[in-house]
């Protein structure tokens, strides 16, 4: 290869250079989305729950019940609150999220423990997921195994303690209960975002914008017409869904029916909405499906508490989950669905998604109007 077709080859290669680094979308998806994605994964990708709240109810308040409770306290994977709580009042604590187990410590713990050389401890857990009631209970099981462990070194007497465990809402631990409520909020949210985001920058790139711009609907209501047909596809697959969840996959709904389509129908909207806002902003179908794969997607599937517990995450993390409206409507399927509560239950996040509706649809119909002046 002559000096001269070298020259052009760096010459085209130095233009290259200068087009990647001028367009700031090319530089966001080369450097912007790869550090996303490595932070995302890094942080939340943990097999570890830490800080779970759980209430130990002490009814023994002997010895053996205190040095449990201490280790139980020193360790680093539970955040420890003390009550005398009947097993009603538990209940109500774990279905309102409260806490994610209680441990109670019957009348004459240690007095069994030391005379009969048996004793036990009751272990309710919220099984709703029940991978972190499985590791909570094995972290559990560890650090009474660490105390028998010590007694048996000190006295030379073996000791043993059998934790009775009850797994509320999904006792034979299946794993459908925590798979299905986060398939819905994935599904709905791909179908409703990501097809509605080609919906107006398709229009676009079809020139047919121009009658857009002379029909005499209100801008309201282009985006009503846009939003529909996904609307109605979208409550379709929701029926789809729960009813292969009842007949195929053995999972009764608890609660009320009428209570979860009414739920599904504002999250599609606030998807609806979501995707409709990438939309109007979006140059081109590709970017504006990119954006919303890389933006929604992965959020929905990390930031919700579907794949992992979002008490494991940094701070700053948790806040981000705070604007993902998944994460609220992850929440609501899990307690109509598993638990069987009523709107009482679920009203703060149904206000927070309504709110995120609200503000997406106003913000929607404000950028329209300026695209189409």
């Amino acid at each position: 290869m002559n000096t001269a077709v070298l020259k052009q080859l760096f010459a085209f290669i130095q233009k290259e250079f200068y087009h990647v680094f001028r367009d700031r979308k090319t530089l966001l998806m080369l450097f912007g989305v790869p550090i996303a994605q490595v932070l995302l994964f890094g942080f939340v990708l943990s097999n570890e729950i830490k800080g779970s709240r759980i209430v130990v109810c002490d009814y023994a308040k002997d010895y053996g019940s205190q040095e449990i409770i201490r280790k139980i306290e020193a360790s680093k994977y539970f955040k420890v609150q003390k009550a005398a709580l009947t097993h009603d009042q538990i209940e109500a604590e774990l279905r309102s999220g409260n806490i994610k187990m209680a441990v109670i410590f019957p009348d004459h713990f240690y007095n069994d423990l030391s005379h009969l050389n048996k004793a036990q401890i009751q272990i309710i857990a919220d099984a709703s997921d029940p991978n972190t009631a499985t590791t909570l209970t094995s972290y559990l099981t560890s650090i009474i195994n660490d105390y028998q462990a010590e007694a048996l070194a000190q006295t030379n007497v073996s000791q043993t303690i059998v934790p009775q465990v009850k797994m509320l809402y999904n006792p034979e631990l299946l794993g459908a209960p925590n798979f299905v409520p986060g398939v819905m909020a994935l599904v709905l949210m791909l179908i409703c975002a990501m097809m509605t985001s080609i919906a107006i920058v398709k229009e676009k790139e079809m020139g047919t914008m121009e009658i857009l711009l002379v029909s005499p609907l209100k801008p309201y209501l282009v985006i009503l017409a846009k939003t529909i047909p996904y609307l109605l596809v979208s409550l379709l697959n929701l029926a789809a869904i729960l009813l292969m969840s009842v007949y195929l996959l053995d999972l009764a709904i608890k609660g009320s029916v009428l209570l979860l389509f009414l739920e599904s129908t504002l999250f599609i909207i606030s998807c609806l909405a979501l995707g409709l806002w990438i939309s109007v902003g979006a140059e081109s179908q590709m970017a504006a499906m990119m954006t919303s794969q890389m933006s929604l997607m992965l959020p929905t599937m990390m930031l919700t508490g579907f794949m992992f517990p979002i008490e494991n995450m940094p701070i700053w993390m948790q806040g981000i989950s705070y604007i993902v409206p998944s994460r609220y409507y992850y929440t609501i399927v899990k307690a109509i669905m598993l638990q069987g509560l009523g709107f009482s239950a679920i009203w703060r996040e149904t206000l927070v998604l309504a709110f995120i509706t609200f503000v997406l649809i106003v913000v929607n119909i404000r950028k329209f109007k300026i695209r189409l002046a």
